[in-house]
């Protein structure tokens, strides 16, 4: 497959790709130096963000763990954007009924960790995690997003008595604080764990390709720890991504609302 190079500032004006890499944690260090190489033959080095999980399924902690805090802060210091992404990413208070209950069983495998959580369970999680990273990459996080883009109102209350900068969901970027929304529309993003997910995920791809160019100033484009298990979907992240940086600048989370 050809490499597509980066485009020049003058190729795409304020039009801007957003990239990121989730579920960063040890036990998917592997994963994510494959993802982060074959992002950079797009975007150039550097120019995409991390989600990090400080304890994913409460079977990886980043605390103790010297060598990946010393990981996590290399990836910092070269300009690599970090967002907190939930404590542990499991959904350890899941719904039965209602709206939350329908999102928390088809529109993730059990990881909508925030989705029901009362307002202190997630302000205690998101200021603990918030402050273990801080510490480890010496900086401030770029932002909190939740696991599967999954917030309840415990959520959205946590985020905004914290301060947090920045947030994203399936549809949007905003910043928690003031609500004020940065960009609108989907992000492109690929699923492994069944076949008709893998399916469903390649044809949103090809159809995002075609239309989301066109169609909106801000493209965000997300790439899980999975996806590297199908060469189809490495395949279709590889393609999409060449096919954006041809018309919107590889950019970061912080630069949404900054002038120029």
């Amino acid at each position: 497959m050809d490499r597509a190079a980066p485009p020049s500032p003058a190729d795409t004006s304020n039009r801007r790709l957003l990239v990121s890499i989730h579920d960063v944690s040890p036990r998917s260090e592997a994963q994510v130096d494959r993802l982060a190489a074959l992002i950079e033959r797009h975007t150039g080095p550097a120019r995409f963000a991390m989600l990090v999980i400080p304890d994913h399924w409460r079977e990886a902690p980043i605390a103790g763990n010297a060598a990946f805090a010393t990981r996590l802060r290399g990836w910092a210091d070269t300009g690599i954007e970090m967002f907190l992404h939930g404590w542990c990413h499991r959904d350890e208070t899941p719904a039965r009924d209602g709206l939350a209950g329908f999102k928390g069983k088809h529109m993730t495998a059990g990881e909508g960790e925030f989705l029901n959580l009362p307002r202190a369970q997630a302000l205690s999680r998101m200021r603990e995690g918030k402050a273990l990273l801080e510490d480890i990459l010496g900086r401030p996080v770029t932002g909190f997003i939740a696991p599967a883009w999954l917030y309840g109102e415990g959520a959205h209350a946590a985020m905004r008595e914290l301060g947090l900068p920045l947030a994203e969901d399936h549809m949007k970027v905003w910043r928690p604080t003031t609500g004020e929304v940065l960009a609108r529309g989907p992000v492109v993003t690929w699923a492994s764990r069944s076949r008709g997910r893998i399916a469903s995920s390649l044809a949103f791809a090809r159809l995002a390709r075609t239309v989301l160019p066109l169609a909106l100033p801000t493209l965000r484009l997300a790439v899980h720890p999975g996806d590297t298990t199908v060469p189809a979907l490495m395949d279709s992240i590889e393609g999409t991504l060449a096919r954006f940086v041809r018309s919107h600048a590889p950019s970061r989370y912080a630069a949404l609302g900054a002038p120029g």
